[in-house]
């Protein structure tokens, strides 16, 4: 009996990892075994010092619909420590995210919506295809969007925010690109070929200097701003020593 595929596929191409969910079928639905797959693979990412960017892509017409419906229809209060087991895992994979300190950049054409739409903001930077449809529509499913509003509310301030959950509208890559949630938008067919020399790019940059940048860069945005200049100011000076004699 043939083995089912896959739910995630994981493929290295020089220092760059391509972290590819796989269920197109389900338009890559996140149920428990992907997720948890994604958060390991970003782990071992950053475990391996020969990676020094990640791409997260999807596999199929779409990047990713969101948490996975009928897996869903089972997490239900009888079966309790499912359903906060299934909460952490999906908590914990957002806040690894931005925390991972090398650059993540999503690849993403078709939907985006829901746990994938909060997957693809959650990365560093986001090419899109120009058949993107982005939204939070959990609504319309009787499911609060709870774990992504944090990082949408961050993203696009409150009152946008608060429209995308609580209408559940769709947005297309042109609004996306002026609203800020994507970086670039590309044929579909392209995405990938765009994100790759994104996370190529920055895998020439030195991991120190990357990671410190990341690291720094998330960190000033929590903080008041006289804190953060210091913080600025503190890695500023610690990167000096760590320059070569030809600036690189």
């Amino acid at each position: 009996m043939s083995q089912p595929p896959a739910p995630l596929l994981i493929e290295t191409r020089g220092a760059v990892r391509i972290l590819t969910m796989n269920r197109p079928d389900k338009l890559n639905a996140l149920d428990t075994a992907l997720t948890q797959g994604l958060f390991d693979a970003l782990l071992a990412a950053q475990a391996d010092e020969a990676i020094r960017a990640v791409v997260l892509a999807g596999a199929g017409r779409g990047f990713c619909a969101g948490a996975d419906l009928k897996e869903f229809a089972d997490l239900t209060p009888a079966n309790q420590k499912a359903v906060v087991a299934r909460a952490d895992l999906t908590t914990r994979l957002h806040m690894l995210l931005p925390g991972l300190s090398k650059p993540i950049v999503a690849a993403v054409q078709g939907v985006a919506v829901g746990g994938g739409a909060g997957t693809a903001i959650g990365c560093d930077m986001v090419v899109a295809g120009s058949d993107l449809k982005f939204g939070y529509p959990e609504l319309r499913h009787s499911i609060v969007p709870a774990i992504v509003m944090t990082s949408l509310q961050r993203a696009v301030g409150r009152k946008l925010a608060f429209e995308l959950v609580s209408t559940g509208r769709m947005v297309g890559a042109e609004e996306a690109l002026r609203l800020g949630f994507v970086n670039k938008v590309v044929a579909p067919e392209n995405v990938l070929t765009e994100a790759l020399a994104i996370a190529e790019g920055w895998a020439k940059v030195k991991p120190v200097a990357m990671e410190a940048t990341k690291r720094l860069f998330y960190r000033v945005a929590e903080l008041p701003f006289e804190a953060a200049m210091a913080a600025g100011r503190d890695i500023n000076a610690l990167m000096r020593s760590f320059r070569d004699g030809d600036g690189a």
